[in-house]
């Protein structure tokens, strides 16, 4: 007597396959919009800057050639700012790792029950825009302002120190403007990693900087990773804080390219520069990527 043998499929299978098509109908508009809304005015603001342009009358003529791209890279004023932007952003970077990684380790690792209200210490700063902190910046760096004059009286220094309009100052605010993303990106990593991993290294003789190089960075470097590319980008594209604590001389990418879109009318050019600025900070976040991956792997 033969038996029939059933091939019956696994139960997970089928629900599984309804679920993926849940998430792909939760996700498919936004998707959609999102996709739209950021290629659209990319392809758009490309194909301007492969187009003519007219001073006398400030106006675009269509056509397709590359001088917008040779005329930015064959002038020293469009790459230096281009240097400048690169070097303002790379030291931004170094100094918000710095700064937030220990803060990161102690929001971590603190059992204390105010440990929201530390979180929220340091996610209050982006509830107030770039512009009003640059502007606070400006009162304190000014050559009246809270540093100088606290100096003054102190005797300390006999004229003001020229604080404003450098370098020095368009770095500072940066980092007071990213260090909040850098701070949140370690610490939620940071709080992934088994303390008990750390307390063996410690049971086993490794002093503490041994154990932060061995231990806590290699654990840690996806959180370094997401930091340092966000810290990166934002600086490299920041506006507010180099136009208002750099002035009219510090030249950085974002103001260039608003400047050359309002004031010269130039969209062909500004559309240049904007893509050599997109171009510029994809490469380098990509870059870093590949590094610290591979250098997690080895």
């Amino acid at each position: 007597m033969s038996q029939a043998v059933a091939i019956v499929e696994p139960a997970g299978v089928p629900r599984r396959r309804g679920e993926g098509l849940t998430a792909s109908a939760l996700i498919g508009p936004a998707t959609v919009f999102v996709a739209v809304s950021l290629f659209a005015p990319l392809a758009i603001l490309f194909r301007y800057s492969l187009n003519d342009f007219d001073k006398a009358t400030k106006t675009m003529i269509a056509a397709l050639t590359p001088a917008n791209y040779l005329r930015f890279f064959t002038d020293a004023y469009y790459t230096s700012a281009l240097a400048t932007t690169v070097e303002v952003a790379l030291l931004s970077t170094v100094a918000c790792l710095v700064l937030g990684f220990p803060l990161a380790y102690v929001v971590a690792r603190t059992q204390s029950r105010f440990k929201h209200l530390l979180i929220m210490a340091i996610v209050l700063p982006l509830f107030v825009g770039n512009a009003v902190r640059a502007a606070g910046w400006m009162v304190i760096f000014g050559n009246k302002g809270f540093v100088n004059v606290g100096l003054m009286k102190l005797g300390l220094i006999a004229k003001p120190l020229e604080i404003m309009f450098t370098e020095k100052a368009v770095i500072i605010g940066i980092i007071a403007v990213t260090l909040p993303f850098m701070v949140l990106s370690l610490q939620s990593v940071i709080e992934g990693i088994d303390r008990a991993v750390e307390e063996a290294a410690f049971s086993l003789g490794a002093p503490p900087l041994a154990m932060f190089r061995r231990v806590l960075w290699p654990l840690a470097l996806p959180g370094v990773l997401a930091g340092t590319i966000l810290t990166f980008i934002l600086a490299m594209n920041a506006y507010a804080t180099p136009y208002l604590l750099g002035g009219p001389v510090f030249k950085m990418m974002a103001p260039l390219v608003y400047n050359t879109f309002t004031q010269q009318s130039n969209w062909p050019f500004g559309g240049a520069i904007a893509f050599v600025l997109m171009a510029v900070t994809l490469t380098l976040t990509v870059a870093a990527n590949l590094l610290i991956q591979r250098r997690t792997r080895s």
